[in-house]
């Protein structure tokens, strides 16, 4: 009997949303499948104490040892891939469906002389169009009710005709128009027919023709004053174009194929493949992979096809393959699919339809994954210990790092240079206490000058800190009062020294970070750099770098590190930036708004030209007057460019080296504590 708290998912790790979930036994049999409106709040239920659980219950996640879901968008989703995995696995533990009956579909009887409009389950009879499968059988009565309004076929079974055909009066659908009573010989057997077939026409998808004409009746039917017609013309194309949605998982046609979808980052993919056949979901897999090798989705696509039909004992290939992205030899690629199955393959992306809507629910299954994979994967207190201890004997340091700080530089051509640092500790992110810098001493592409630069300016703040506890004396005479000192007198978060810093770059960016702490005297605080290229780690005055395996738990927490001190460099540059190229010249001038300034710009070309230009040529854009004219030239010709590091809106100097004020914080308030502080200055 297994232990239900040995496999139940951590907090977090469950998506609040509509799914299906199976749970595996120890021989990764399915045992139970079921569906939920929200995933997080069922499978909770399963994991409360033993004794308030149903005796059937509580046997089954004894026996039970995993538990997995896949994300659906709907419940009536959730239901039809219930039913699909139950059809498939046939679950010892579940009731629902497990008899003999198939799916209902919407059947007319062509094969009679009144074709009838009913619903069907079982084996398919000759002579009858059949139209679903549908989750329920009320979906199919809501679907034939609309309908009827603008087709009406008969629906009533052989018995009811025939009564109503010895007395000479039809049933309440002939009264209310719901039927064109056939029985009473209101309509004759081919228009009956007709009617029938232009119901199959609609259910089988050509629907734009019959649509156009009832629009264009309805036009001339106003336009002749006949409002009653019009009135109910529109309501029948509505009732029409209600009955037209479709569901993502079950399709109207008999469809073989295969959906993958990927998710990915700058380290792993989440690769996810629905099988569908007979038009149902009939099974799922997927898994995470590592990117070994800098490759694209299209690529990652290539492999996943590789593997999934590659091996002899492989899927076998669908008629259809439908992919997020086409590989680079996609026709190469298509003939070998159709070797594998001895026949034609068309493998192409879903542009719309039903197809496009599943392949969305594939890709959010991919990302679901993917993220249940990281969250697994960096929340778990033993593979964090294991990848301290791997980046301290790979490093040769005294102890494991309980504290990572990690520097990366970035700017656009070099202009707007700006540094980030960010805060691991105990291998998870402390997003309060990362920082950002701007460059003071120069701008141009000089990453190198940029590290010492940022490097030094930070551990000068930690030094001024132990200064200020007496812990330190300075040999270069800096004194004066800390700038560190919270009001109440408490440290601020640069008194914290690392035990490693990392930077984000090779040698040269290595060297430069070694000889900011070399000048400023600190010996204990280890330095190493991660280069992309290769994923290789450099340590100061080595030529050869460090390369740890990429199965290493070690390098995996590298890599985080790195990529997030990236992303926040970027987002602080991108910021930055974009307050600089918002805030010019025409923004001051009073009175011109957004759409006049928009106009000058657009007529001249750029700010330089619009510069340039005399007061009549200005006067010449539509809605700029002479008095206006006059004011954006001589507002132009005061304006000098505004350095970097100038605050637009108040003319101050923006600081460095400070929290960000907090997401959602009054201005002068709290600086908080627990949000990121990453935010724009």
């Amino acid at each position: 009997m297994a232990d239900p708290s040995s496999y139940r998912p951590a907090p977090g790790q469950i998506p609040d949303s509509p799914g299906v979930y199976r749970f595996r036994d120890e021989h990764r049999r399915v045992i139970y499948v079921g569906k939920a409106k929200s995933l997080r709040q069922r499978l909770a239920s399963y994991f409360q104490d033993l004794a308030g659980l149903h005796p059937r219950t509580a046997t089954m996640v004894t026996t039970a040892a995993s538990v997995e879901w896949t994300v659906v968008s709907t419940e009536v989703e959730a239901l039809q891939l219930e039913y699909s995995w139950i059809k498939e696995y046939d679950p010892r533990f579940n009731v629902k469906y497990r008899d003999d009956k198939s799916y209902p579909s919407l059947a007319v009887t062509m094969n009679e002389e009144y074709p009838r409009v009913q619903v069907m389950r079982g084996p398919k009879k000759k002579g009858v169009r059949y139209f679903g499968p549908y989750g329920h059988a009320w979906a199919i009565r809501e679907t034939v009710d609309l309908m009827l309004r603008v087709f009406p076929v008969r629906t009533c079974s052989a018995g009811v005709f025939k009564r109503s055909a010895q007395i000479g009066r039809p049933c309440l659908l002939g009264y209310i128009g719901k039927c064109s009573a056939p029985c009473v010989g209101r309509v004759t057997p081919e228009e009956h027919r007709e009617l029938a077939e232009d119901f199959c026409d609609f259910m089988a998808g050509r629907t734009g023709a019959y649509l156009s004409r009832l629009e264009q009746q309805m036009h001339e039917a106003a336009e002749e004053m006949e409002y009653e017609k019009a009135a109910r013309l529109r309501d029948d194309i509505g009732a029409l174009r209600r009955a037209m949605e479709k569901n993502a998982v079950v399709f109207t046609d008999a469809t073989d194929a295969d959906l993958i979808a990927v998710a990915e980052d700058e380290l792993e993919a989440a690769v996810q493949i629905f099988h569908v056949r007979g038009g149902r979901v009939r099974g799922q897999r997927g898994w995470v992979t590592d990117k070994v090798e800098a490759v694209d989705t299209a690529g990652l696509v290539e492999h996943a096809l590789q593997q999934l039909y590659g091996e002899e004992s492989g899927e076998a290939v669908p008629k259809e393959v439908l992919v997020p992205a086409l590989p680079e030899d996609a026709a190469a690629l298509g003939e070998w699919l159709a070797g594998r199955r001895g026949s034609g393959v068309s493998l192409r992306i879903p542009q719309r339809g039903d197809k496009k809507a599943l392949m969305e629910t594939v890709h959010r299954n991919a990302q679901q994954s993917l993220a249940l994979h990281k969250t697994k994967r960096a929340s778990d207190l033993t593979t964090r210990s294991r990848a301290l201890e791997e980046i301290s004997e790979a490093l040769g340091l005294d102890g494991a790092p309980l504290r990572i700080e990690c520097f990366d530089i970035s700017h656009l051509q070099g202009e707007d240079v700006v540094a980030s640092m960010v805060v691991f500790e105990d291998g998870l992110a402390r997003k309060s206490e990362y920082r950002r810098f701007q460059i003071k001493t120069f701008e141009g592409q000089d990453d190198v000058r940029s590290m010492h630069e940022v490097v030094s300016r930070r551990f000068r703040r930690y030094l001024q800190e132990k200064l200020k506890t007496g812990e330190w004396s300075p040999e270069d005479g800096e004194e004066g009062e800390n700038p560190l000192a919270e009001d109440d007198g408490r440290p601020k978060r640069f008194a914290y020294p690392p035990q490693l810093v990392v930077v984000d770059g090779g040698q040269p960016q290595v060297a430069a970070a070694k000889r900011a702490l070399d000048a400023l005297g600190i010996d204990d605080v280890a330095v190493c750099g991660l280069a992309k290229r290769l994923e290789e780690v450099w340590l100061p005055g080595e030529d050869d770098p460090v390369v740890l395996p990429r199965s290493s738990e070690g390098l995996y927490l590298l890599q985080r590190v790195r990529d997030e001190a990236h992303r926040f460099a970027i987002q602080y540059q991108r910021n930055k930036r974009g307050k600089r190229l918002k805030a010019g010249p025409l923004d001051e001038v009073p009175g011109l708004g957004e759409s006049r300034r928009q106009a000058l710009v657009k007529h001249f070309g750029s700010v330089k030209k619009l510069r340039q230009a005399t007061i009549d040529q200005i006067c010449e854009v539509p809605g700029i007057g002479r008095k206006t004219a006059e004011t954006v030239a001589a507002a132009l010709a005061r304006s000098v460019p505004a350095g970097p590091a100038v605050n637009t809106a108040t003319g101050e100097i923006i600081e460095d080296e400070t929290p960000p004020p907090r997401v959602g914080a009054p201005p002068g308030g709290s600086r908080g504590t627990s949000s990121e502080r990453g935010t724009e200055q």
